[in-house]
C-alpha cells in the first residue's frame, strides 16, 4: 500500500521495511524490503480482511500484481496456494529483494519482471489471470488506464477477482461497467475494494 501525501522514508534499518505474511504455507514469516517514498506493505488488518474474503477462491489462483512494492500481496498469495503469480514493479532493488524471498522459500510459483505495469498489459501478449491485486502509487492517474487495459486486452479469466486500493471511494473510480463491487472498506484514507468481473464485454463510462 502506498499511503497519500506519504512523508519521505525515515533513515535508519539499513532502508529497509518490513513485512510478515499472516497466513498459508509460510505464515508468520518475515522479510525485509526496500524502502521507497511512501511504499509500505499493505497492512496486516487489511490482508487478513482482504484474504477473508478471498479465501474460497485463492488456491490454484493465477495471480497478477502489476504494482508488487514490498510483494506483500504476491506473497501471501502464494503461502496460501496459488498455483502462478507474476509481479511487475519498477524499482531493480524490489524486484531483487523479492527474487531473494522466493528463493528463500524454494518456491518455483512465483515470476518477477521489472516492468512498467501500463506497458506490460499493452504490448505482451495476454494470458488471463484469476486474481488481480492493484495498488497503484496513488494521485497518478493509474488505476482506471490499468483496469482498461486488464478488461479490454484479455487478462482477466471471465470470473476474475479484481482488488483495488484507492484514495477515493470505490464508486468514483470508474471502472469498467461489468465488475461487480464485492465488498469495501476504508482504513485511514485508503479505500480498499474487492471486484469480480462477469464474462459480459466490459467498458470504461465516458468520462
Amino acid at each position: 500500500m502506498r499511503k497519500p501525501n506519504a512523508k519521505p522514508a525515515r533513515p535508519g534499518h539499513g532502508g529497509q521495511g518490513q513485512l510478515r505474511i499472516i497466513g498459508g504455507e509460510w505464515r508468520s514469516r518475515r522479510f525485509a524490503f526496500p524502502d521507497g517514498p511512501g511504499l509500505r506493505p499493505t497492512p496486516d488488518r487489511v490482508r487478513e480482511t482482504l484474504f477473508n474474503w478471498l479465501a474460497p477462491h485463492v488456491e490454484g489462483a493465477r495471480v497478477l500484481d502489476p504494482f508488487a512494492g514490498s510483494g506483500a500481496l504476491f506473497l501471501e498469495a502464494l503461502s496460501r496456494g496459488a498455483e502462478q503469480a507474476l509481479a511487475l514493479d519498477l524499482n531493480p532493488d524490489s524486484v531483487a529483494a523479492l527474487r531473494g524471498h522466493l528463493d528463500v522459500l524454494r518456491c518455483g510459483k512465483g515470476q518477477l519482471l521489472q516492468s512498467d505495469a501500463l506497458r506490460y498489459l499493452d504490448t505482451q501478449a495476454p494470458s488471463p489471470f484469476d486474481l488481480v491485486f492493484l495498488d497503484p502509487p496513488f494521485n497518478l492517474g493509474l488505476l482506471a488506464p490499468v483496469c482498461e487495459l486488464l478488461e479490454n486486452r484479455g487478462w482477466l479469466a471471465p470470473r476474475a477477482w479484481v482488488y483495488t486500493e484507492s484514495e477515493t471511494p470505490p464508486s468514483a473510480l470508474g471502472l469498467p461497467g461489468n465488475w461487480r463491487l464485492h465488498r469495501e472498506k476504508k482504513a485511514g484514507q485508503v479505500y480498499y475494494a474487492l471486484w469480480q468481473r462477469s464474462a459480459e464485454t466490459g467498458h470504461l463510462p465516458d468520462a
